[in-house]
């Protein structure tokens, strides 16, 4: 998904972008707590990674401010303090997790998905929708118990997907998912994803339907609300 970190460790930050965008999610990476708060203000994040020891405006301050504007934004904290009051206080303060450093990646990234399970009543990292099922975890799929090869930005595109069966995902939301602002990418490498992830999903009871000047939806034909007619035509192609 579209994570904003915020750190201003060079060697910390860069393990944790690299890993990020490797497992497929779109980083946005700054340094200080004012930089964190004016992207928030100017773009959607699905969660923040916060480091609590910033230049200037530290940490709890930005938890602070954006709780005051009442953001839900999941907050996940990388802090190197292990005292239990200290953790107790960031919970109280508006994180939603934390990690104490030196931490693992791959604990990094199982919190956040845990964290982004919560919004769409998820309790497992398993997905299900017709007869194609998602390991999150696993970064594995499988169609009516066939394992299906995805690359990254497919798993990706499809998790998106899979995440609101039957709802239309608008085209810019999920550039702003798959893609980070310096990747410099148009809306032909979407429909090019979108393209390989039909291919490869092809005989599967879902398909990935295209709204015309909207974006595009996962659904079981039949079980869910019907498309805008003039999209009918649509759905085949990119």
């Amino acid at each position: 998904m579209r994570m904003l970190l915020v750190e201003d460790n060079e060697g910390l930050g860069d393990a944790v972008n690299r890993h990020l965008r490797n497992a497929g999610h779109s980083v946005e990476w700054v340094r200080s707590g004012e930089d964190a708060l004016e992207c928030l203000g100017l773009e959607r994040f699905d969660a923040v990674i916060l480091d609590l020891s910033l230049p200037g405006r530290d940490g709890l301050s930005v938890i602070a401010e954006l709780r005051r504007g009442r953001s839900s934004v999941p907050v996940l904290v990388v802090t190197a303090r292990a005292e239990i009051d200290d953790k107790v206080s960031l919970l109280d303060q508006g994180a939603d997790d934390y990690l104490v450093k030196p931490f693992d990646l791959r604990e990094l990234e199982a919190r956040l998905r845990a964290l982004l399970r919560r919004p769409a009543g998820q309790t497992t990292s398993l997905a299900r929708v017709g007869d194609v099922e998602m390991d999150m975890a696993g970064h594995l799929v499988t169609v009516g118990g066939r394992p299906v090869d995805l690359g990254r930005r497919e798993f990706r595109l499809l998790e998106i997907l899979l995440s609101k069966p039957g709802v239309v995902v608008q085209k810019e939301q999920l550039m702003a998912q798959l893609f980070s602002y310096d990747d410099m990418v148009s809306t032909n490498a979407l429909e090019l994803y979108v393209s390989r992830l039909r291919r490869k999903l092809e005989g599967a009871s879902v398909e990935i339907a295209t709204v015309r000047g909207a974006g595009y939806v996962a659904r079981v034909p039949g079980s869910g609300p019907a498309l805008d007619p003039k999209a009918a035509g649509e759905r085949k192609n990119g």
